[in-house]
């Protein structure tokens, strides 16, 4: 008599679920019940003004802050009560970056690996590969506190990669990056998705937005005040029309200034 084997259990349909999540320092309301649902293999831009709550949602997500309400759900394990599961499904570059100074980008991202229990073959065919398509081989033994920013933040993303996480987080990952490393990380960004791979990408540059990711959501005092596909939020506009005209501006007085003529 042959025993029936369970039925195999389907990925989440979101890597990435956040419901009411609410965070306060002080009398700052950081986040204010922010609702988002990722959908599986989008490139998500999470894009708002400065002090709008991007950091503090990718902290919650990470679980560097605990909020004070609400769920983080990440490819099926919540964050509150199984922290250490929802980071496996990770890989994450933070802003500011999180690496060790005295390492070389050999050890931080070997180390990286070996944590994450990869095998010694693979880990080290994995951060050639890495390495060579981010043009860091020729400065991989050297300690990261020599390294220029793009560097670091190559370093970084090549640490967050190495483990072939579900889900990918990065915080401003190209900013101070040259236009040659852009491109060859959109390109890692792009292989990782093909693949079944999900990024969330948070910034404030509209232009990398439009450039690197099909989903976009709009943060603002602490809320999502719009979601969805990028063409569907632009309405035929530029990106950063759009955003001006859900999250508000204010035009330049045409009198202000006057000295600058």
């Amino acid at each position: 008599m042959h025993t029936a084997l369970p039925p195999p259990v389907a990925p989440p349909a979101s890597p990435l679920r956040i419901e009411g999540l609410t965070k306060r320092f002080g009398d700052t309301l950081a986040l204010d019940g922010l609702d988002l649902t990722v959908p599986l293999g989008a490139c998500f831009g999470l894009v708002g003004p400065n002090g709008s709550g991007k950091s503090t949602t990718m902290r919650s997500v990470v679980g560097l802050v605990r909020p004070d309400a609400g769920t983080v759900e990440v490819c099926g394990h919540h964050v509150a009560t199984d922290v250490l599961a929802a980071r496996r499904a990770m890989g994450v570059m933070l802003d500011p970056l999180q690496l060790f100074d005295r390492l070389s980008a050999w050890e931080f991202v070997e180390t990286i690996g070996e944590l994450r229990e990869l095998d010694a073959d693979t880990l080290r065919a994995r951060s050639t590969e890495l390495f060579d398509v981010l043009d860091l081989t020729d400065d991989a033994d050297r300690q990261i506190a020599g390294y220029s920013h793009g560097m670091r933040k190559k370093t970084a993303l090549a640490a967050a990669l190495v483990a072939r996480p579900r889900l990918l987080l990065l915080d401003e990952p190209f900013e101070g990056v040259d236009p040659v490393s852009t491109r060859a990380m959109r390109r890692m960004l792009d292989r990782f998705r093909a693949g079944g791979g999900t990024v969330v990408l948070s910034t404030h540059v509209m232009d990398i937005v439009e450039r690197v990711c099909d989903h976009v959501g709009v943060i603002d005092d602490g809320r999502i005040v719009a979601a969805g596909h990028i063409e569907e939020l632009r309405g035929g506009r530029r990106l950063e029309d759009a955003f001006i005209d859900v999250v508000g501006g204010t035009d330049v007085d045409e009198h202000a200034l006057h000295w600058l003529s």
